[in-house]
């Protein structure tokens, strides 16, 4: 099976711009045969946070946290330029947004780009972001289950209707309607999400996970499958890589990802043999500026079409 490949789009930090340098990386990747483009969500970055960084006990929070696109608008760019690659969220935290209102733009979404969404979502971890939004960092994991259902309600037939703690309506018609089935991805490692994960969704989207991490994790999610007689193979994996490219090998130890070009290809062959069906490919973090970025994505796709992953 090949490996599929996503591209980050640029949204994150102040050397990109929203509008040029978002449509220009999804022309790239729709033309360089990328399969998809996603977005990641960051609310914020708190000068006294309550969490550290992903809750990694004495790491800041990064700098460029301070200026991150909202992730539908960018998704919207994306979709006006292309006509190929599928648009995914890597992740929208779920439980930040009142669940009609994200579930009917996500399926307008779909509907204006011709079913071609990805629904990514997770709970976060940011209780400042929680307090932000006006919601409840304490029942993440029920806002969430909540969404789930009221997508599921909003994107189906009418007449739709839904009564839950935060979401009540009564049958309605709700449209425009997905163009097709809008798969949705679960974030999260925890035994508790991975029991979501195999009863509500299509598949799973780790990020910053090395090969044998993922290796472990897709065995324990195969289990978790059959204890409920699901077929694991039903089930997706999109990992989310933070790449690094570098002109030389890194010696010694590295982060998955990290390194020269041929070291990077090594590990997404190792990512497809742990389970991996995708890869997004962020390096926005790593370039400076839109040309690099597209450079880098150009030389990425080419030598993994060389490598026959």
């Amino acid at each position: 099976m090949t490996l599929r490949l996503g591209l980050g789009l640029p949204q994150a930090g102040t050397i990109y711009d929203l509008n040029s340098d978002v449509t220009a990386a999804a022309r790239a990747a729709d033309e360089l045969g990328y399969d998809s483009v996603w977005v990641l969500e960051r609310l914020m970055r708190p000068e006294q946070p309550l969490d550290d960084m992903y809750l990694i006990p004495g790491m800041p929070w990064a700098d460029y946290f301070r200026s991150v696109a909202d992730p539908l608008v960018t998704l919207s760019l994306a979709a006006a330029v292309t006509e190929r690659v599928k648009l995914g969220s890597a992740v929208l935290v779920g439980p930040l947004h009142q669940p009609f209102m994200l579930a009917r733009a996500l399926g307008s979404l779909d509907a204006v780009s011709g079913g071609r969404v990805i629904a990514g979502l997770g709970t976060g971890w940011s209780r400042d972001e929680y307090a932000a939004a006006g919601a409840d960092h304490a029942s993440r994991g029920r806002s969430l289950d909540e969404l789930l259902d009221v997508c599921e309600a909003v994107w189906g037939e009418d007449p739709a209707s839904y009564q839950g703690e935060r979401t009540r309506f009564t049958p309605s018609a709700v449209g425009p309607k997905p163009a097709g089935r809008i798969p949705v991805l679960l974030a999260g490692s925890a035994d508790r999400a991975l029991r979501r994960l195999v009863r509500r969704a299509d598949g799973w989207l780790p990020s910053q996970i090395d090969n044998d991490g993922l290796a472990a994790r897709r065995a324990r999610i195969a289990e978790l499958a059959a204890e409920i007689g699901r077929d694991p193979a039903t089930l997706s994996t999109t990992v989310r890589a933070f790449v690094q490219l570098s002109d030389k090998p890194v010696d010694g130890e590295r982060r998955t990802f990290q390194g020269s070009l041929e070291q990077v290809v090594e590990d997404l062959a190792g990512a497809a043999r742990a389970g991996a069906d995708e890869v997004l490919l962020d390096t926005q973090l790593s370039s400076d500026g839109i040309q690099e970025l597209i450079a880098s994505a150009k030389a990425l796709r080419e030598a993994v079409t060389e490598a026959g992953l």
